[in-house]
């Protein structure tokens, strides 16, 4: 489960507000050793509003194998997790969540820290962390014809 919400790209999450409820898709890594996944943010919006309110979440990371044509079938691996929210307010933490998403998102990461994680960026960035509480998943690796 822990290689999916790594390979994914993109985990979405699910939460309410008073309209009811809401999905974002968020480009993030997961820090193992805390068991938690970190995002970057807006400061206001939506999402960050019904966060403050009501920091539980489900979400989920996918892995897409690919539709499997003539067989009427699709290649997935799931990872579903449980969390709660927290925005982040200490500097060395906000850079070290910056740090991992950049490594797990550019083919360049050492460069792209040295430029772009200074003191003014980490001091001005809204970085989530979402505390995992449960996770489970699923996922079709191969065609299975039921006839």
């Amino acid at each position: 489960m822990i290689r999916i919400v790594n390979e994914a790209r993109y985990v979405t999450v699910a939460m309410a507000d008073a309209d009811g409820p809401y999905l974002a898709t968020l480009t993030h890594a997961y820090d193992e050793p805390r068991n938690a996944i970190y995002f970057h943010c807006a400061h206001e919006g939506r999402k960050v509003d019904a966060l403050r309110k009501d920091n539980r979440v489900w979400g989920q990371a996918l892995v897409d194998k690919g539709y499997v044509d003539g067989k009427c079938d699709h290649l997935y691996e799931t990872t579903q997790f449980r969390g709660k929210v927290v925005f982040v307010q200490d500097p060395a933490e906000k850079r070290h969540a910056l740090e991992i998403m950049i490594q797990k998102n550019e083919t360049g990461p050492d460069a792209v820290i040295a430029e772009q994680v200074t003191d003014k960026s980490v001091a001005r960035v809204n970085i989530g962390r979402i505390d995992i509480e449960y996770m489970s998943g699923k996922r079709a690796d191969e065609v299975v014809v039921s006839l």
